[in-house]
């Protein structure tokens, strides 16, 4: 691998310019009055470029001039990296450029509410570019370090902006299919959830019914116990907001009408130390306007 410098391996930009030019003009004169030179400067770089290269790029001609096969060769090439720094700067500094606005999110939130949402946020007219990050542990929302974040919990979080998106509801709810050969569903095997969060223990109380059976099925993830509990294998003690889609299009039934509510909900929430930008606020607002 070659390791010279590529200060020392690139012309400078001006003699290119002046070559691009006169090359797709086919004048040195055209070529001058395009850059703001003079007729002999831009022959006079030309000769530069073509001495540092060794080759001669043009034919010069009683009117104009043309390529020669070198200079053919590598106009494309020095055309290409033209345009390519051209559309680079305009993308990246371009008054009108999108702006990106970072959500971290748990899985089980981003899966069953804010991704059936999202067709209704007008990134085109917008220009914002979403990037999502979920979260399956709490330091990862560190390592993010996201302009805003969906948190699961009571609210009580130092340092933090933030509004309540959903409070949480839960209640059991199985499979239609499941419950046909079963009429009493309390019989049914029971879908468990890791992690510390109000559980079948508290429900059963609440309902004023005898504790059911220890789960033979345990997900660390809500996400997978839903799909488990859509498949038919078992009974879970859903998060109500969560699976609104799931009861409407019929692919989950409620068993009881009894809600076990807990201080906990997900919450939308954003560093007040950091300056907030105008695309960020925009999609704030959208997310708290979609849990009316």
């Amino acid at each position: 691998m070659d390791s010279t410098p590529t200060s020392q391996l690139l012309p400078p930009l001006r003699w290119l310019q002046a070559f691009e030019a006169a090359a797709r003009l086919e004048s040195f004169t055209l070529a001058g009055e395009e850059l703001g030179r003079s007729q002999a400067t831009i022959s006079q770089q030309v000769r530069y470029l073509e001495d540092r290269l060794q080759s001669e790029l043009f034919h010069r001609l009683p009117r104009g001039v043309e390529l020669t096969l070198d200079g053919a060769a590598y106009m494309p090439h020095v055309r290409s990296a033209f345009e390519t720094i051209a559309s680079s700067t305009r993308d990246l500094f371009a008054t009108n450029r999108r702006a990106t606005v970072t959500i971290a999110t748990p899985v089980s939130f981003m899966a069953t509410w804010l991704a059936p949402r999202l067709p209704g946020l007008d990134t085109r007219t917008s220009r914002i570019n979403l990037s999502i990050a979920t979260i399956n542990r709490p330091v990862d929302y560190e390592m993010e370090g996201a302009d805003l974040e969906i948190h699961y919990g009571d609210g009580e979080w130092p340092g933090v902006e933030r509004t309540l998106i959903l409070r949480e509801r839960l209640s059991p709810v199985c499979a239609p299919e499941l419950l046909d050969r079963d009429s009493d569903w309390t019989q049914l095997p029971i879908i468990g959830l890791a992690g510390a969060r109000a559980g079948w223990s508290e429900w059963c109380a609440l309902a004023d019914i005898p504790p059911l059976p220890m789960p033979p099925l345990r997900f660390d993830s809500f996400v997978l116990a839903l799909e488990a509990a859509r498949a038919g294998a078992g009974v879970l003690l859903a998060s109500l907001p969560l699976v609104e889609a799931s009861l409407r299009e019929g692919r989950l039934v409620r068993l009881s009408d009894v809600e076990l509510t807990p201080r906990s909900g997900h919450w939308l929430t954003r560093d007040h130390r950091k300056p907030v930008k105008p695309e960020t606020e925009m999609v704030w607002r959208w997310i708290v306007s979609q849990s009316g």
